[in-house]
Parts: C-alpha cells; sequence; structure tokens
C-alpha cells in the first residue's frame, strides 16, 4: 500500500497546481500564436514549449540540474545567446539604405525616446499598490519599447533576470504585433497629403562604404560608449562578416546553423522563466502595459520626427517612414510600404523605411548601453 502511495505521489496528477496549470496553457497559447496565427513562431514556438516544460511537476527541468537550468545559465545569464543572435542579425542586414541617406540615423535615434519615456512610467507605477519596481526594474522594462527582442533579454539578464520571462513575452508579441498596432498611430499622426509624399530613389552604395561602415560605427561605440560594446561589437563583426566578401562560408553560418541554433536555446531558456511563481504576479501585468505604451510611444516619436525633417529639408520625407525607427527588422519597413501604398499605388517606400529600420537596430543596442551606463 505505501509503495503505491509513493507512486501516486510520484506522478503528474498527484503535484498539479492551479498556478502550473494556468502557465502551461500560456505556453500552449503562444505555441498557438505561433502556429495558426504566424506570430514570431521561431521564437514563441521554443519559448511556449518552454513555459510547458518547465512547470511540469517533479521533473525539475529548469531546476538546478535540470537541462533548462543549465541552457539559461550557460546562454543567458553570461550574455551569450543574444550577442550571437546580434551576429546573426548583423550578417543579414543591409546598410545600404542608411549609408544612402544617413539622416535616417535620426529617425531611429528618435524612436527610442519611448525606452526612456517608460522608464519614467514603470518608476511611477510604484505610487500604485501592488508595483515595486526599482530603477534597474524600470530599465530593463523599458527596452521593450524598441522592439528588439535580443536586445531586451540581453539588457533583463543583466538589470532584471527575475523578470526576464515577462520581458521576453512582452518584446516578441509586440514584435508580432507590429502589423496591427503600428497603421492607426501611423494614419493618426500624419494627413493624407504627407502619406502621398514620394521621396527620390537612393544612390547606389559602393562595396568600400559597406565595408567601412561597421568598423566606422564600433569606432565611434568604442569612444563614446562602450557598454554598448558587446551588442553593438556583434552587430559590426557578421555584419562585416556579409560585406567584405572573403569569409562568405562564416557569413552563411551566422545567417543560418548559427542563429537558428540559438534561436533555439534562446526560446528554451526564456521559456524556463515562465514558472508559475515567477509570471503569475501583478508586475507582469504592468509590464506588459508598460510595453505597449513604450512601443507606441516609440513609433509616434519616429512619424513626429520625420514630420520635422520634412519641413527642413530641401528633399521630400515621407512621415510613414518615422514609423520604421523602431528595430522590428524588416516587418516595421514593410508596414510602411504598405500603409504608403494604400494612399498612393505609386509610392514604393519600403528602402527608405528600411534606412531608419536598421538604425533602429542599433539605435536600442546604445540605448541598452546607455541604461547599463547608469544603472548597471
Amino acid at each position: 500500500m505505501e509503495g503505491l502511495l509513493n507512486l501516486w505521489h510520484a506522478t503528474g496528477l498527484a503535484n498539479f497546481t492551479i498556478p502550473a496549470l494556468v502557465m502551461m496553457a500560456v505556453g500552449c497559447g503562444l505555441l498557438y500564436l505561433a502556429i495558426a496565427k504566424g506570430f514570431e513562431p521561431l521564437l514563441l514556438v521554443p519559448i511556449g514549449f518552454g513555459a510547458i516544460l518547465t512547470n511540469i511537476p517533479v521533473a525539475g527541468l529548469a531546476e538546478p540540474g535540470g537541462l533548462l537550468y543549465y541552457v539559461y545559465y550557460i546562454g543567458i545569464d553570461s550574455g551569450v545567446f543574444p550577442l550571437l543572435i546580434f551576429m546573426g542579425v548583423g550578417a543579414l542586414t543591409d546598410f545600404s539604405a542608411l549609408i544612402a541617406n544617413p539622416r535616417m540615423l535620426l529617425l531611429g535615434a528618435a524612436a527610442q525616446f519611448g525606452i526612456f519615456a517608460t522608464l519614467f512610467g514603470a518608476i511611477a507605477l510604484n505610487y500604485v499598490p501592488g508595483f515595486e519596481f526599482t530603477l534597474k526594474d524600470a530599465s530593463a522594462i523599458a527596452i521593450i519599447g524598441g522592439a528588439d527582442g535580443p536586445t531586451a533579454i540581453f539588457l533583463a539578464s543583466k538589470l532584471a533576470p527575475e523578470l526576464l520571462g515577462a520581458i521576453a513575452v512582452a518584446a516578441y508579441s509586440y514584435m508580432a504585433l507590429v502589423p496591427i498596432i503600428q497603421p492607426p498611430i501611423m494614419r493618426a499622426l500624419t494627413s493624407e497629403q504627407e502619406r502621398n509624399i514620394e521621396m527620390p530613389q537612393l544612390r547606389v552604395v559602393s562595396k568600400k562604404e559597406k565595408i567601412l561602415f561597421p568598423l566606422v560605427v564600433l569606432s565611434l561605440t568604442i569612444m563614446f560608449l562602450p557598454a554598448a560594446t558587446p551588442l553593438v561589437g556583434m552587430f559590426c563583426l557578421g555584419n562585416l562578416m556579409r560585406e567584405c566578401g572573403v569569409v562568405d562560408r562564416l557569413s552563411n553560418t551566422a545567417q543560418n546553423e548559427l542563429i537558428n541554433i540559438t534561436t533555439i536555446f534562446l526560446g528554451l531558456a526564456v521559456g524556463s522563466k515562465l514558472a508559475a511563481d515567477q509570471f503569475l504576479t501583478v508586475e507582469t501585468l504592468g509590464i506588459l502595459v508598460l510595453g505597449a505604451l513604450a512601443f507606441s510611444i516609440g513609433t509616434a516619436s519616429g512619424v513626429f520626427m520625420a514630420k520635422i525633417m520634412n519641413r527642413l529639408s530641401s528633399n521630400p520625407i515621407n512621415p510613414l517612414v518615422g514609423a520604421a525607427g523602431v528595430s522590428a527588422v524588416p516587418m516595421a519597413a514593410r508596414v510602411v510600404n504598405k500603409v504608403g501604398l494604400e494612399a498612393n499605388p505609386h509610392n514604393f517606400l519600403l528602402m527608405h523605411a528600411m534606412g531608419p529600420n536598421v538604425a533602429g537596430v542599433l539605435g536600442s543596442a546604445v540605448a541598452a548601453g546607455i541604461l547599463l551606463a547608469l544603472v548597471g
């Protein structure tokens, strides 16, 4: 009889708790969004499955000695996985549009305003009963506004590891919802006449310029913001491998095998932080709300900056391209192009929007460096 009792206590049925079941349902919900709706499937599939695995009773996958524990410790706690992802993203990124029109850097910078506005919003939430965000917590939450998942994970792992699961889920969820969140904001802040503005064709960028660009960006980062060099440095390495033309095998590996393998383990590691006791808190709701606010402010500030630049520039600038300043590459640029075509079927803004879009990747990395330097 005692043996049967011990056997019963070793089963999942005897050890399931309501919070664990809720989080497993959350994991299933992420899988549904990824598979049925196509929302960031490369990340949400491993994150959702990781959430299910980490909440299995008795298995101990996310506890010391478990697989997910070591995956998190080796890849996220050390900061290695986000940096490898950044190298792969650099190898996938073409900076031609930004090099041809360097002014687009201003739009990438303006879109980061949402990060710093949300920083103060997170601190202000402390006046609401139930919220106790430290300055480090607020900084990690604010980076969601950059719409850059690897940067959000990297900063959260350094400043607020206990909030990493909620921050990562919020960041990737809002990245997936770019086509839904951005268009209403863009239409509300621009007139029909502004959305009809056609921009002149970009000049052809030479190979020498493409090779020098990552080296110049890294040099400036080293001189003025060394705290951002882990992210910017790996990004520039990936981009240099792409553009130099002599290490195609390494560039192809960074773009395919390496980034794919890292993405699997990154998602599982993030999923391991979706344990019921860490995720089912009032702070999680606050993070989701603040993340949406940060993303919306970032989109709006990019559009406003583009409107100002259009007024001051001799060459016309369509204010819609400012919305691409968030670093959801290339989704934000595609959304800009789609909204532009709705207003003018002959207005193709994709290449123009790619300038602020890739500038936003650098902008979010720089913003993370600034926050690390200030509160890290």
